[in-house]
């Protein structure tokens, strides 16, 4: 006898044997149950997660002979038959295949003739949305009022390319995609039966790589037996599929914590010979920074079963939890912009050049004197990798009430003002003139902006100034929180100024109208602006 792959051999027969979508089996069981039967039903969701089998059960459940149930008998001749293929009431159509109008035409006009053998003739037309416009209004006048003894059944990955037509003359059923765990168990129980064994990590792995589809998952079951020839371990799973060992990302990321810039070079190049595909590098590398956050900001969270949660706990005690937001965002940034880059490894290698680059310094650290991206002298030492926070000597904030006038007085513009009402002083020697800007803002002190605000800065004072900009955490407020402040208060204000006019009163009274505070807009004098 030929081998059957795993994927057809486990096709569910019933209801019960279904893996997942409870959802759609206890509405389809209800409605079997209490004889509440539509005559058209649309299954949708992504390939692998059960539509057409779902299909198939139900018009076994139609036709078995021992009646109309949730719970058909698998045995009879309908349900075998079925099971089989052959069964001949269970019309099934490729709609990929037969898209032509005349082909749906051609079906439809056999809808009249009664089942040769079962209960219902059904129709289990898969991927309808690749019917043509003219094929779905040929199927338009059947489909809303079919024979008695008719039943349509769709399925469908594009829901969204289906008539609303066609889709409101059906009772529309989503099935999910799979959790990775939920298959995970699946593939172990197939295991199982099938008399072999696998580590949990490498079902985790194949769980994972399937991507919610247990039609997927089962296919690279098999492809995994055959490679392995015995005992299925993480190891030979990651070879199948290529993927890359966490070891080589956690080996980046504790390079990254000790800001050693030659020690990632080096081991991007260790990668290189192993997995030459650098955006699925950066994908696993992001999956590695997710990790981390959780085991960071949710330390009671349960671990997968192919997690080295050792070193796990190392990496998250050595990266603060700032660094590995900032790191995610530039890689997540960075994965957008990988195709624009000469090539994918120097793309790849930019990103996390980029990460050590505007990761915090401490203070006191080396290039604490640059003017851009560390702490100046003036502020309190901190923990590598936490953004330095200014001594308490410099929350004066008379000097920001001063800033704030400078600002109105140079009349500037775009991101120039931007970097400058989101700054505070940190004071003038001489011809130097120090500001601070909050990590949040840290894009604003780019060169061309600091250039262009200094240049300003010594027409307004006419004297030559140098700008120094430093990057660092600070508890003042700035001038455009200041002006936000005041702003509210300003609306505050004129919204109770408002609802304490007596005319506005009486309108409302008079009208059953109402004052939306949103829309109020206070009055602006030239001194505020």
């Amino acid at each position: 006898m030929s081998y059957q792959v795993l994927a057809r051999k486990w096709r569910p027969k019933s209801f019960a044997e279904l893996v997942g979508q409870q959802h759609v089996v206890r509405a389809l069981a209800n409605a079997l149950d209490n004889d509440r039967i539509h005559h058209a039903y649309l299954f949708a969701g992504t390939r692998g997660v059960g539509k057409t089998t779902v299909a198939r059960i139900l018009a076994k459940c139609l036709n078995c002979e021992s009646g109309v149930s949730s719970t058909p008998c698998g045995g009879c001749n309908a349900c075998r038959e079925i099971d089989e293929g052959r069964f001949v009431d269970l019309v099934e159509v490729d709609a990929a295949s037969r898209a032509r109008v005349e082909e749906t035409r051609e079906l439809m006009e056999s809808v009249q003739f009664s089942p040769a053998r079962g209960r219902y003739k059904v129709y289990l037309i898969d991927e309808v949305h690749m019917f043509s416009n003219h094929s779905f209004n040929a199927l338009l006048k059947t489909l809303e009022e079919p024979p008695d003894h008719v039943k349509f059944m769709f399925a469908t990955t594009d829901p969204q390319k289906i008539p609303i037509t066609v889709l409101s003359r059906c009772l529309q059923f989503h099935l999910r995609g799979l959790p990775v765990a939920e298959i995970a168990d699946h593939l172990d129980r197939v295991l199982t039966a099938e008399a072999m064994t696998a580590d949990a990590a490498a079902t985790h792995l194949l769980a994972v790589a399937a991507e919610g589809s247990l039609r997927d998952a089962l296919s690279l079951l098999d492809q995994a037996i055959a490679y392995c020839g015995g005992h299925i371990t993480p190891a030979d799973v990651r070879a199948m599929l290529g993927i890359l060992d966490r070891s080589y990302t956690r080996a980046l990321l504790a390079a990254l914590a000790e800001g050693d810039g030659a020690a990632v070079l080096k081991q991007i190049d260790a990668m290189a010979a192993e997995v030459p595909d650098f955006e699925e590098v950066l994908g696993t590398l992001l999956s590695e920074l997710q990790r981390l956050a959780v085991a960071q900001l949710v330390p009671d969270a349960q671990m997968d079963v192919s997690e080295d949660q050792e070193t796990l706990l190392n990496l998250a005690r050595k990266l603060s939890p700032e660094d590995v937001q900032l790191y995610y965002q530039i890689g997540l940034l960075g994965r957008r912009d990988l195709p624009f880059a000469p090539d994918p490894r120097t793309g790849f290698e930019m990103i996390l050049l980029r990460m050590l680059a505007f990761r915090p310094a401490p203070a006191g650290a080396p290039g604490a004197d640059a003017e851009v991206g560390v702490a100046s002298p003036s502020m309190t030492p901190q923990p590598v990798g936490t953004a330095p926070v200014l001594a308490a000597d410099a929350k004066e904030p008379a000097a920001v009430v001063e800033w704030s006038k400078t600002i109105d007085a140079l009349k500037l513009v775009g991101v120039v003002r931007e970097l400058a009402v989101n700054s505070v002083p940190l004071g003038r020697e001489g011809n130097v003139m120090r500001l601070c800007v909050s990590p949040a803002h840290a894009q604003l002190a780019g060169a061309r902006a600091k250039d262009k605000l200094q240049a300003a800065l010594c027409e307004y004072y006419a004297t030559d100034l140098r700008l120094e900009v430093t990057v660092a955490a600070f508890e003042m407020q700035t001038p455009a929180i200041i002006a936000k402040r005041q702003h509210a208060q300003r609306h505050e204000a004129a919204v109770r100024a408002i609802h304490s006019d007596p005319n506005v009163a009486a309108f409302c009274k008079a009208f059953d109208a109402r004052v939306e505070a949103e829309t109020v807009r206070p009055l602006v004098s030239e001194k505020s602006r």
